[in-house]
């Protein structure tokens, strides 16, 4: 046998070793190669793995409160994050929810959550996290303007565009109130949960008048004769005539039954919302002034309501106490003091009015 190296050796053994050393050499260097990819591979798993299940920031507060906008990107989502001290500002964030599979599932809205968390459980935190419920409150005998008040105070709305809308005929016969000029007297006083963003001017008009439609439809009816729109204006008139429940019953029985009787129901209220610009002080020029509701001047009831009533008021209105009573006075403590008769009211009112 010949050696390797030997002279005699034929061409084709030497192209034959020439062409293993060439494959040991590739083999050499895809492992090289390999190795360096599987260690680049690592690091960056771990470079990424490291921010994904780091805490984020240390901040010395448990919880934030972030706001997303509607139409907000996952770059935004995640600016407004790190603004919120909740995550380092990083392009990994958005790998991370394509990873995790919710870059289409972060909600629009305003959210409370923890701090010092890693991205991926502040990711799992708002994907399944509830707004926040903010609870505003409308109390009871209040008119549109006021109740416009409320809602802008935070920005709910636009109170001007609340104030339009809600004297829209095309509006109010859309939900239901043709062939009404005024939703005075429709925004039911109750509390209300909302949620940013605000759900803008119709949306918040049309659950206040939902409201007052259902409390109205659930409540019992006794045996009056007035239509709905009739309920609401005398109820808003009880409402503003007595802060004390016991006593809308009975002030609804002295309206039923001067009604009745084709009297007058002359109410100061009624004249006081008539008065543009009204000062504070009602004097007896103002009793006199012809307005559509100036109840000393005109028969029945004035063409709407005055105020929003609540559920006491109506439900005095569908179901007044059976008095005689045609007038009442006030006690200067809150309370009333009820007569039948002209004379026995004007001794009441020299006693409590001097």
């Amino acid at each position: 046998m010949q050696p390797p190296d030997s002279p005699d050796s034929s061409p084709g053994d030497r192209t034959n070793r020439t062409n293993r050393s060439k494959n040991i050499s590739l083999l050499r260097g895809v492992r090289w190669t390999s190795l360096i990819v599987l260690v680049v591979a690592g690091a960056l798993t771990g470079w990424f793995a490291h921010y994904a299940l780091s805490p984020g920031p240390q901040a010395a507060f448990s919880q934030n409160t972030v706001l997303i906008p509607k139409g907000s990107s996952v770059e935004q989502i995640g600016d407004l994050l790190d603004s919120a001290d909740l995550l380092e500002g990083d392009f990994r964030f958005l790998l991370l929810t394509r990873i995790l599979g919710v870059s289409s599932k972060l909600p629009a809205g305003e959210f409370r959550l923890d701090a010092n968390q890693s991205p991926v459980d502040l990711l799992k935190q708002l994907v399944s996290a509830d707004p926040v419920q903010h609870l505003l409150t409308v109390v009871e005998g209040l008119r549109m303007e006021e109740i416009a008040d409320i809602f802008a105070a935070d920005n709910w709305i636009d109170r001007d565009r609340f104030l339009v809308l809600a004297r829209d005929s095309g509006f109010i016969a859309e939900l239901g109130l043709a062939p009404l000029s005024s939703l005075e007297g429709y925004l039911f006083p109750d509390t209300y949960s909302l949620i940013k963003p605000s759900p803008g001017e119709e949306k918040i008009l049309a659950r206040l008048v939902k409201r007052a439609l259902e409390v109205y439809g659930s409540l019992e009816r006794g045996d009056t004769e007035l239509s709905r729109h009739q309920v609401f204006t005398l109820a808003s008139i009880v409402e503003k005539e007595t802060g004390q429940a016991d006593e809308r019953p009975v002030i609804a029985s002295v309206f039923h039954n001067r009604l009745r009787r084709g009297m007058k129901l002359q109410s100061d209220p009624t004249v006081i919302y008539g008065i543009e610009n009204f000062n504070g002080t009602l004097t007896k020029k103002d009793l006199k002034t012809q307005t559509p509701y100036n109840t000393y001047r005109i028969g029945g009831l004035p063409p709407g309501p005055i105020c929003s009533p609540g559920s006491d008021s109506l439900q005095a209105v569908l179901n007044p106490v059976g008095t005689k009573y045609l007038y009442f006075v006030s006690k200067n403590d809150g309370s009333h003091q009820f007569s039948t008769s002209l004379r026995e009211h004007n001794r009441a009112v020299r006693k409590y009015q001097r």
